[in-house]
């Protein structure tokens, strides 16, 4: 048998080693995305049992003049940008520090990570005890040091920055972990060349560590867009969308739409909206990503 035949029988055995896997996954991706396709097309009743009204598009239409929905969306592209900048931001940072270190570079490392490992809902508690106006710590600090006084989480404006800065402490060590792998792959013979030529540290960082670094931050980006617009728990337990709707993003939204009023078709085609958007995100990073490898 030739070399040609060995390949595409040991190609053919594969395939069929992995058939039943792949159709297990295509029955768990594909049967609930074809749910939800459905159920956006009809009114679903839950008295008496499990029951579907097809109307048509009637969902899509009320989707897509629902005021509230596109606040919403507004809502939730303001969090999104918020959260995504600041932790990439701060991400680099922490890496390039944590990066530059001599000695203690493990530990000051695993301190880093403490939130990352925490449950986004006990997150979500210790900012409602830690934000409360009666006994809050970070409530008591503000008002002392003369910066706020108020109710943070319940006040519009305040409860949005408030649920911005409790996700960018939970998540930024998981943008500095990915930097910091990235990191290592920077050239140190270029490095060293650039310190021989008597370049300072900001032309290395702009001129050689960024763009060397360039794809593993689009990495990083994609995760945590992708977390991002369907982050939930801790507007969830610590504002639950208040005041006022001011922290009511999409998912929380989704929420009440799905599980207090139980409009469970016009929720599909809520959802459906998000999984949409989502692959847009994913989609344009992958293609931006790509044209920095074939560049390189």
């Amino acid at each position: 048998m030739s070399e040609l035949g060995r390949k595409k029988k040991s190609q053919g055995f594969e395939l069929a080693m992995m058939t039943p896997a792949l159709i297990l996954l295509a029955i768990i991706s594909f049967v609930p995305l074809f749910t939800m396709i459905w159920m956006s097309l009809n009114k679903v009743g839950l008295i008496g049992g499990l029951s579907f009204d097809f109307i048509g598009l009637d969902n899509w239409a009320k989707l897509f003049s629902d005021p509230d929905i596109g606040s919403s969306w507004i809502l939730s592209l303001i969090y999104f940008a918020a959260v995504v900048g600041v932790e990439m931001i701060l991400g680099t940072a922490m890496a390039l520090l944590i990066h530059s270190l001599i000695k203690a570079r493990n530990i000051v490392l695993s301190l880093v990570l403490i939130p990352m490992f925490i449950a986004p809902i006990i997150v979500g508690l210790l900012g409602r005890f830690l934000l409360d106006p009666s006994f809050g710590l970070y409530s008591w600090i503000l008002s002392t040091t003369g910066v706020y006084d108020g109710n943070i989480l319940g006040t519009v404006g305040a409860a949005m920055a408030a649920v911005i800065g409790l996700n960018v402490w939970e998540w930024t060590p998981l943008i500095a972990l990915i930097v910091l792998a990235g990191l290592t792959a920077v050239p140190t013979d270029i490095l060293e060349a650039a310190e021989v030529d008597g370049a300072s540290y900001r032309h290395k960082l702009v001129s050689i560590i960024l763009p060397s670094i360039l794809p593993i931050l689009l990495v990083a980006l994609l995760i945590r867009s992708m977390d991002a617009i369907r982050f939930f728990a801790i507007i969830f337990i610590t504002t639950n969308g208040g005041p006022a709707d001011s922290t009511k993003i999409i998912p929380i939204r989704l929420y009440d739409i799905a599980f207090r009023f139980f409009d469970l078709g016009y929720a599909s085609a809520v959802g459906l909206t998000m999984l949409v958007f989502s692959i847009l995100i994913a989609t344009a990073f992958v293609r931006v990503l790509k044209r920095k490898e074939t560049t390189v």
